[in-house]
């Protein structure tokens, strides 16, 4: 059912990738059955009661994904996450080196020069 929102506020829900996957193939049936795209989205999302915007980035998505749409994919994205994270951290076990062969080394230089 579709639940009351202020307007000018979003939402904060949250959907299944069921949910997702219905609108998606709602919009693509309702697209093939009309010949057109427009307001198709919107007639979508009022009829389950999800957010337009919400709808409309689903569908783009998951045409980027198809290959309809140029754009980056969902595994792509998240390969590039998987990376910058992986980079952030050799980035800190780097400094953490950095820092242990500074201190080490000066500790050596101590007993040298003893």
């Amino acid at each position: 059912m579709p639940q009351e929102r202020s307007a000018g506020k979003p939402s904060t829900r949250r959907y299944t990738e069921q949910e997702k996957a219905a609108a998606i193939r709602m919009v693509r049936t309702l697209r093939a059955e009309t010949g057109s795209e427009h307001g198709t989205v919107k007639r979508v999302a009022d009829q389950l009661g999800y957010g337009v915007e919400s709808v409309r980035l689903w569908v783009r998505q998951a045409d980027i994904d198809d290959g309809h749409e140029l754009g980056v994919s969902t595994d792509e994205a998240a390969r590039v996450r998987e990376l910058e994270q992986e980079v952030r951290e050799l980035r800190r076990a780097n400094e953490v080196l950095k820092r242990a062969a500074t201190f080490f080394g000066a500790e050596l230089d101590r007993r040298y020069r003893r």
